[in-house]
């Protein structure tokens, strides 16, 4: 049982004490019963009449009552007693005036309009099953299960809330301050407006309450406070009777004027809406505030109320409000279940409290107290109900909250208020009235939601960007890695700003693309001996000693837990690092892939099979190539060894990338301060002990030619920036391994939702789509970078210096083979041509010209070619023709003597 509730409980048991029952039970103390149609029934209403609600609600509910009573279709010959009781303001007063309204046997209470006192008034309500319809008490809590017999008639703050929240969403702003009576009203209404704000990643930043009648003075000192903050988005949720003090103060301060955003609950339009014409003062002090409504719609039961209204003389204001109307309907809903009730049967009594009787003699007379006998089937009547109403149709869902809530939202400015828009749970933010959107399919759409222009405070008609520097404009405090190492990224400079670099010109150019200024100052992190530690950097930011943080700081993910960062202006990664070694390569280089016994081996079975089909098969098999897959699979082995062989440059260590590195147990070196040390005994399980730490580009040098043998490092893990740097300085004498096994960027840091993070991201996307971003890249690390993949592909390719032997020999065994092919080929064209020869001998040239002598020599060669083309069966026939026929004897005539040539 809560605080609250015990000393609700006591005030209740000291009124009873305080009370002279002004009604008493009749001597045989039974249940007063009357008949199922009485001719009158007891309605209560709580209310304070001398207030911004009461005076509008009074002869509204007076109005409704003489509707009712002269309606014959409605309660015929039953007609309804307003017993009215004023709480004058006063959570004590009015509780006492709600305990004495319960004694006179009312079936149901129209009323009360404060949340405090409907609290109260609840645990009354239900220990007695009187129905409780209240038409202005909006707090969202009411709605629980703990209050069965409280039914709100009116637009809970939960859904109103939701609207606002919607509202801050539409226009960017991300942080608000909340300004409000510290009431259950209050608080409840603001702690909705919390959980409304996180469902679109906004929050409340600073929540100002004041107690209920504060003075001037403390609201005076309240907004100071807030003045001073950095938000300038102020939602005002307070009560209609003191609400326009705030904004009487606000204007003191100057807090009406350009760049501040007001925003208020419905009460500001409650305020408004009772005067026909406008307050210049109080217009004044309200020009350029955005305010919630309830919403209803305009139909002929309102334009008709509207114009009787006018002719009331009873009344305390020209005009009326919304809860006027709520109240009306609140009074008709009442008369429309009483109907329903009497047909089903229903009869008004009432019986006494058993738990009320009077204990040891106490004074306090609880047994005027009496319990309604069916007001649990009249409180189920009501909640089923439907019928239109002057504020539209009254029908309640299972959360007992009216159906289609919705509201107007009013921009104050001039001699009265403008429409901007409308709110509902059905479609959101619309300039279409929510009764036309019913009808059309649900869209909640953040793109389908628009709202007129705004004219803000100041006469301005450009969102205000919500938000200013803390403590009017103190500069900003930035910190900055004082690096010893890298200092292309981020160093210490005697300049103006005291620092320089990649990163310092990178968030110097997205500031200067801001719409506002941002004065700040930097502040070097470190001792200058070696590198600070960025996580530190990080969580001075997350801890209010800086206000951001710049420099080549990586996104991680414990980082954005507690702080948030920009757009990545640079991408990053770990990568690893490690030492190569050039290899000379040999001109016998090509002999490696065997042994030298399988190169015997070759050799011989080489000539051996040369041998074989030089005999068997030269000139006479053209076809022949030999077994075609076993010379590929020959061909594919050989190369593929030979080419990891020749490989021009060869890592010196067996490290290949990360997963090598990990399960290998050779020490690795990191950068000092790199997160990169977190990351790899977190994430990779890698013994700290294997991790040594590395201060400048000498170290890291000098750590991977050593070795690890020698007291240095197998291999080097740093971010993809920094690692390209050092390659560069280093001449190429270090290449990365593997690929970039984390994928992650540089940001600027910023306290948690701090609106420069999100205008800088924007500002750094339009310095990348321009182009200056690679233009500042290019001014600090304009390097030849040493590219991994090109050196991997140029280690592949072989030159001709590690062939020559090897085309030496070919080129002998060609110039051989040839010549003895020509040789053998010129003894084959002497014996094939004998009469050439013989001509040559017996018969002497005669003396020719030089052109005759040029003509026989080139017929003589292409004789000698037409022979080579010759097939060798076609040669070996004729020589083997000419040789028979030399053989041969010569013929003989038939007497025996030689014949003559004829």
């Amino acid at each position: 049982m809560g605080a609250g509730l015990l000393i609700r409980k006591g005030l209740v048991v000291l009124i009873f004490w305080m009370w002279v029952p002004m009604e008493v039970m009749g001597e045989n103390g039974n249940a007063s019963v009357s008949s199922s149609r009485p001719s009158v029934v007891n309605v209560g209403a709580l209310f304070t009449f001398n207030s911004v609600i009461g005076r509008a609600v009074k002869p509204a509910v007076k109005m409704a009552i003489d509707d009712v009573n002269s309606d014959s279709t409605v309660l015929s010959g039953t007609n309804l007693n307003i017993v009215a009781h004023d709480t004058n303001c006063s959570g004590f007063l009015g509780t006492v005036e709600a305990l004495e309204l319960m004694e006179k046997d009312v079936v149901a209470v129209i009323g009360p309009q404060s949340s405090g006192i409907a609290h109260v008034i609840s645990h009354v309500v239900n220990e007695l099953h009187v129905p409780l319809l209240s038409f202005g008490a909006t707090d969202p809590t009411l709605a629980s299960l703990q209050f069965r017999f409280f039914l709100r008639t009116t637009q809970s703050d939960h859904f109103q809330m939701s609207a606002i929240a919607d509202l801050v969403e539409h226009y960017g702003w991300r942080e608000v301050i909340a300004i409000f009576v510290d009431d259950d009203y209050g608080r409840n209404g603001i702690s909705a407006l919390g959980d409304a704000l996180a469902k679109n990643r906004a929050k409340i930043s600073y929540k100002a309450a004041f107690t209920p009648g504060a003075s001037r003075s403390d609201i005076n000192a309240l907004l100071v406070g807030v003045n001073l903050m950095e938000s300038r988005v102020y939602v005002v949720h307070v009560n209609p009777d003191s609400g326009l003090t705030i904004f009487k103060v606000a204007k003191y301060l100057g807090m009406m004027n350009s760049g501040y955003v007001w925003i208020t609950t419905d009460w500001l339009p409650s305020v408004l809406d009772l005067s026909e014409l406008a307050d210049p003062d109080t217009m004044d002090l309200v020009q350029g505030v955005i305010a919630f409504r309830h919403h209803t719609p305009d139909s002929d039961l309102k334009k008709n109320f509207t114009s009787r209204w006018t002719s009331l003389k009873s009344k305390a204001t020209p005009s009326f409000n919304s809860y006027a109307l709520y109240a009306y309907d609140s009074v008709w809903l009442l008369a429309r279940a009483l109907d329903v009730f009497f047909t089903e049967g229903g009869n008004v009594s009432f019986s006494v409290d058993p738990s009320l009787h009077d204990v040891n003699g106490s004074a306090l007379h609880l047994t005027a107290l009496r319990i309604f006998d069916e007001g649990q089937k009249l409180l189920g009547i009501l909640q089923r109900m439907n019928f239109t109403g002057l504020t539209g149709q009254i029908q309640f869902d299972a959360d007992k909250n009216l159906i289609h809530p919705a509201f107007d939202i009013l921009n104050i400015g001039g001699t009265g208020s403008r429409k901007i828009g409308y709110w509902s749970n059905y479609s959101g933010l619309s300039v279409d009235a929510p009764e036309t959107l019913y009808l059309k399919p649900r869209n909640t759409s953040a793109s389908n939601q628009p709202l007129y222009s705004v004219i803000w405070p100041g006469e301005t008609t450009k969102p205000p960007r919500g938000w200013v520097f803390p403590n009017n404009g103190k500069p900003l405090r930035i910190a900055v890695p004082y690096r010893v190492s890298y200092k292309e990224f981020v160093s210490k400079d005697k300049g103006p700003l005291g620092v320089k670099g990649y990163c310092i010109d990178v968030f110097e150019a997205a500031v200067n693309l801001l719409p506002y200024a941002v004065p700040h100052t930097y502040t070097l992190k470190g001792d200058g001996l070696r590198n600070p530690s960025y996580n530190d950097l990080v969580n001075g930011v997350s801890e209010n000693t800086y206000d951001a943080a710049v420099g080549d700081i990586t996104i991680t993910t414990n980082r954005t837990k507690i702080v948030d960062f920009t757009q990545p202006f640079m991408e990053s990664g770990l990568v690893v690092v490690a030492p190569v070694k050039e290899t000379k390569t040999s001109p016998w280089a090509f002999l490696r892939p065997f042994t030298w016994e399988m190169w015997c081996v070759t050799g011989g079975f080489f000539l051996f099979v040369g041998a074989v089909v030089w005999i068997l098969e030269h000139r006479e098999n053209h076809e022949f190539r030999g077994p075609p897959i076993q010379q590929l699979r020959t061909i594919f082995c050989y190369t593929a060894s030979l080419t990891s062989i020749l490989t021009v440059q060869q890592l010196t260590s067996q490290i290949e990338g990360i997963e090598s590195l990990i399960s290998s147990s050779d020490p690795i070196g990191y950068q000092d301060g790199s997160f990169a040390y977190n990351y790899m005994i977190g994430e990779l399980n890698i013994a700290p002990s294997r991790l040594k730490s590395l201060k400048s580009l000498e170290e890291y040098a000098s750590a991977l030619q050593l070795g690890p043998k020698k007291g240095g490092v197998a291999a080097i893990v740093d971010e993809l920036p920094y690692i390209e740097l050092f390659m560069y300085t280093t001449n190429c004498q270090f290449r990365t391994v593997g690929q970039e096994f984390t994928k992650s960027g540089w940001g600027f840091a910023f306290q948690r939702d701090s609106p420069l993070a999100v205008d800088l991201s924007t500002a750094i996307l339009q310095l990348s789509e321009s182009g200056d971003l690679q233009r500042i890249h290019d001014k600090w690390l304009s390097l030849e970078v040493c590219s991994a993949k090109s050196s991997q592909a140029d280690a592949t390719r072989l030159s001709l210096t590690s062939f020559w032997g090897l085309f030496l020999i070919c080129g002998i065994a060609s110039f051989f083979a040839l010549s003895i092919f020509f040789c053998r080929v010129c003894r084959q064209y002497r014996r094939y041509n004998p009469e050439d020869e013989e001509q040559k001998v017996e018969f002497p040239d005669p003396p020719l010209s030089r052109r005759s002598k040029r003509t026989l020599r080139a017929t003589s060669f292409k004789e000698l070619m037409d022979f080579v083309d010759k097939k060798e069966d076609d040669i070996k026939g004729k020589l083997k023709r000419k040789s028979t026929d030399g053989k041969r004897p010569p013929s003989q005539s038939s007497d025996g003597q030689p014949s003559s040539p004829s």
